[in-house]
């Protein structure tokens, strides 16, 4: 997958400033695809020199005025020829795994902090996570908003964002407690 397309799926509910949408990324986005702002910014403007969105300027009085972008009808054709295209499977590369799988060959004391580490990293985002969903879905049951709701893309991808940070919260965890058990009963040599 490339940026652009999660540049375009952003865009397909509103208009939205390169700010905006940086900040969209940051949020909700970014459970599925990381990209800091100056690469959004930056592909924002091949997208509109490639046709795929329009930007349109808006005259602000007491602030600078601001480029409002949207997906254009080629932007929402290239969006389905990639949603039609076979997806690659996912591959983890993250450098606490590596540490974790070196764990018998060194100290584990720091290993366990970047692992509590990460547990409260993975907390925080499942609570907004939770908090992305329940503003989404507003005063329906979840069920109701499955079954009935008007976009239920963005719903669904912050439910796998939400699975993904607990599981990586419960692992952390576990794994945390079997390094301090082992440190408590290993034998030397």
């Amino acid at each position: 997958m490339a940026l652009r397309h999660a540049v375009l799926a952003a865009l397909l509910d509103e208009e939205l400033s390169g700010y905006q949408l940086a900040k969209q990324f940051d949020a909700g986005v970014a459970n599925f695809w990381h990209a800091q702002p100056q690469q959004v910014y930056a592909e924002l403007a091949k997208l509109e020199e490639d046709g795929l969105v329009a930007g349109r300027e808006v005259v602000q009085e007491s602030r600078p005025n601001k480029r409002l972008f949207r997906v254009t009808d080629s932007g929402l054709d290239a969006l389905r020829c990639f949603a039609a295209t076979p997806a690659k499977p996912t591959f983890v590369r993250d450098d606490l795994l590596v540490a974790v799988q070196a764990a018998d060959h060194l100290g584990t004391a720091d290993l366990i902090a970047r692992l509590e580490q990460r547990a409260a990293f993975a907390q925080t985002r499942a609570e907004l996570f939770e908090g992305l969903l329940r503003t989404m879905r507003g005063n329906r049951a979840e069920e109701d908003f499955l079954r009935h709701g008007r976009r239920i893309g963005p719903y669904l991808t912050c439910l796998r964002g939400l699975d993904f940070e607990r599981s990586n919260q419960e692992w952390c965890r576990r794994t945390a407690a079997v390094l301090r058990d082992r440190d408590g009963t290993s034998e030397a040599g």
